[in-house]
């Protein structure tokens, strides 16, 4: 039965729903950025009913008493096991922004939308402009008090892919410094139903899990360690629990 859900969800996902929205939603980037915010919302709302009634893939968000006001900039740590994350940030974070590469603000059409959205686009071929680039434009969302998602290990890892294999950068950990935000820890199972990089999904639950924000101003290496500690041990733990509700 999955077989079949996946065949039909990237049909009409990738088919159908995705070049649609992105032709017929065009003049709003013309229009001020408010209103190509609500378009990847509409966007993101569509996929999320594409995923529960065609995919099989609901969610539930666990720890919401540990997410900061929205009126409020910090950063977002959290594991990223496929796809399934960057599709759902504007139904978890209010008008949050990422930190991706530049080259993805050239793709026809869906890089004109991200590029309309303000997001964080780095040059990874040049170092120090990265860097630069990457602090001018958090500041610019922090004084915005919007929040910044980042993954601490750079980019998507298959389920069972230990920090000795994908160790956490020290990117979000510079930014905590020098920007004095406070980190809100998020652990997840997503990679059970959505694997990274695979045509075929799962139908079941994943389960998001906002864990006890770090406050701004702790020691570097202190806040590394627990960052991955906390992230680490809560994904571990919603894995195991994923594990057992797909094998029932």
């Amino acid at each position: 039965m999955d077989a079949v859900r996946s065949i039909i969800f990237n049909i009409v996902f990738y088919g159908i729903w995705t070049p649609v929205v992105c032709l017929l939603t065009l003049p709003s980037l013309l229009l001020p950025r408010k209103f190509a915010l609500g378009v990847a919302k509409f966007y993101q709302d569509g996929a999320y009913f594409l995923q529960k009634y065609v995919a099989g893939i609901d969610y539930e968000i666990r720890g919401i008493e540990n997410k900061p006001s929205d009126d409020v900039g910090y950063l977002v740590a959290s594991k990223h096991y496929s796809a399934w994350e960057t599709l759902h940030i504007f139904r978890l974070f209010e008008d949050a922004t990422i930190i991706l590469k530049k080259e993805l603000l050239s793709l026809p059409l869906f890089g004109w939308f991200l590029k309309k959205l303000d997001v964080i686009a780095i040059d990874r071929g040049n170092r120090a402009a990265a860097t630069a680039s990457l602090y001018e434009g958090a500041r610019k969302m922090r004084d915005a008090h919007r929040p910044i998602v980042i993954f601490p290990q750079g980019t998507r890892v298959p389920v069972g892919t230990t920090t000795a294999q994908k160790p956490y950068k020290g990117g979000i950990i510079k930014l905590y410094s020098e920007l004095n935000m406070p980190i809100l820890p998020v652990a997840i199972n997503s990679g059970l139903y959505w694997p990274r990089n695979s045509f075929w999904k799962h139908s079941g639950t994943v389960v998001v899990q906002y864990l006890p924000v770090i406050p701004a101003g702790l020691p570097a290496d202190e806040v590394m360690k627990m960052l991955e500690t906390q992230i680490e041990t809560a994904s571990d733990a919603l894995i195991a629990e994923g594990r057992k509700a797909l094998a029932s």
